[in-house]
């Protein structure tokens, strides 16, 4: 079997994941453009990975010359067109809707060369719901890396039914070239490994909290003391973001149609009240006052 050779990568979406992701791209000396449909994302984008790569080289994880390399091969556009034109690699990392998604592969589909391979950084939606958009459903799958990307050394790398042993491989491949550990699943699942261990704790740990049994913060606790996890589950939503978890409940709820897979009526509160914690100054904990 012959693996693709990959050249140019984009990443579309420079939110939380995409623009470090991105990062990791250029880091392993890819050309890489990173695309957002807001100029000023991508300013505040640039402006953040600055800051990461200056302590980098402050603690001497890399050299200046490596730094300086990785941005001069960062390409940053708000044209879908001109970021994806003559990649090899298409990263998406939008929002966790579905409906989103499906729309940017369609886009992805008419723009991005027929060599192309299509992957979702989505933490939870199967690659095969995406892939019906396309007409390459043999090269459509899941890069599942974590947050934060720069930091955390995993990326779920998810085949459906269509996707090829060529592409998985590749995808692998290229995970081992930006130095990150790439780890295969021959079949697709909601939520995949990682997240599901975490939604069985986070619902478990809701649960807890909803009916009465203890305090998030005791919780929390608990389970850093008791379970040696390194963050409790409440503050493991408001690193990643309250909404993400919403949102990716709600689209189980959507798919099972069972009550038990609805969000939490906890977790919809401030969704809906805007505390999607650290992004946002607050979530279970209160950042602004020095919470954590």
């Amino acid at each position: 079997m012959t693996n693709k050779t990959i050249h140019k990568v984009a990443v579309i979406g420079s939110g939380s994941m995409g623009h470090q992701i991105a990062m990791l791209s250029a880091l392993g000396g890819f050309e890489t453009h990173l695309q957002d449909i807001q100029e000023s994302a991508l300013d505040k984008a640039k402006e953040q990975l600055e800051g990461h790569m200056v302590k980098w080289v402050n603690k001497e994880k890399i050299t200046e010359e490596k730094k300086n390399a990785a941005f001069a091969s960062l390409h940053t556009t708000t044209s879908l067109k001109a970021a994806v034109q003559d990649a090899d690699l298409v990263i998406e990392a939008v929002v966790e809707k579905l409906d989103v998604k499906r729309e940017v592969f369609s886009e992805l589909e008419k723009l991005a060369p027929q060599k192309a391979i299509l992957a979702t950084n989505s933490s939870t939606i199967v690659n095969s719901k995406l892939a019906e958009v396309t007409t390459r459903s043999d090269k459509v799958l899941n890069m599942h890396f974590f947050f934060p990307p720069l930091v955390m050394d995993c990326v779920e790398v998810v085949k459906s039914d269509q996707t090829s042993d060529e592409t998985a491989q590749t995808a692998m491949n290229f995970c081992e070239q930006i130095g990150w550990t790439g780890v295969l699943l021959e079949k697709e699942i909601y939520g995949f490994i990682a997240n599901r261990l975490l939604f069985a704790i986070s619902k478990e740990a809701l649960y807890l909290y909803e009916e009465g049994y203890a305090d998030f913060e005791a919780i929390d606790l608990i389970t850093k003391k008791a379970l040696k996890h390194p963050i409790g589950p409440f503050e493991l939503m408001d690193l990643s973001g309250i909404d993400v978890g919403y949102y990716a409940n709600l689209q189980l709820y959507q798919e099972t149609g069972d009550p038990k897979d609805k969000p939490a009526k906890s977790v919809e509160e401030k969704v809906k009240a805007g505390n999607l914690g650290r992004k946002t100054g607050k979530g279970w904990y209160d950042y602004t006052k020095g919470e954590k």
